[in-house]
């Protein structure tokens, strides 16, 4: 909420009615523009209708010739297919092309960047351990057997 401070002079109370004047009055023009008077400019006089402006129409009426625009001269493209022709023919290599960095990266790239090198470390030490299990498995079965 906005309280607004007033003195009790005479020219705070015009002041206000001067403002709620305008307010009214811009409340009537907006009324009036949806109400479907949009023709009217806020003078009240009429507003002029736009040119109209012909691209692909020739008008009848010799009048309007003078709104009529010019032809488009064709762009000449032939160099710059010829160009994209040649760049097709030409063979891409999958060396020249690192598609790491057309792909986009996982948030955890650098951690796992970082722990590859302890990783192989450990994978290393696992396949040592997992060998020496099934070594001492197969000397209890001998021992067993024999």
């Amino acid at each position: 909420m906005i309280f607004f401070v007033m003195a009790a002079t005479e020219d705070g109370v015009g002041s206000l009615e001067s403002a709620a004047l305008k307010r009214k009055e811009r409340l009537a023009a907006l009324k009036r523009k949806h109400a479907g008077d949009s023709n009217e400019t806020a003078d009240g006089g009429a507003a002029p209708l736009p040119k109209p402006v012909f691209r692909s129409y020739k008008p009848i009426d010799e009048q309007m010739h003078d709104d009529i625009l010019p032809p488009e001269k064709p762009v000449n493209i032939e160099e710059h297919v010829v160009d994209q022709i040649e760049n097709a023919k030409k063979k891409i290599v999958a060396e020249e092309l690192d598609l790491t960095n057309l792909a986009p990266r996982k948030p955890d790239w650098d951690l796992k960047r970082d722990l590859a090198k302890k990783l192989e470390k450990l994978e290393r030490q696992t396949e040592r351990a997992i060998a020496e299990l099934i070594r001492e498995r197969l000397k209890k079965k001998q021992r067993g057997l024999g």
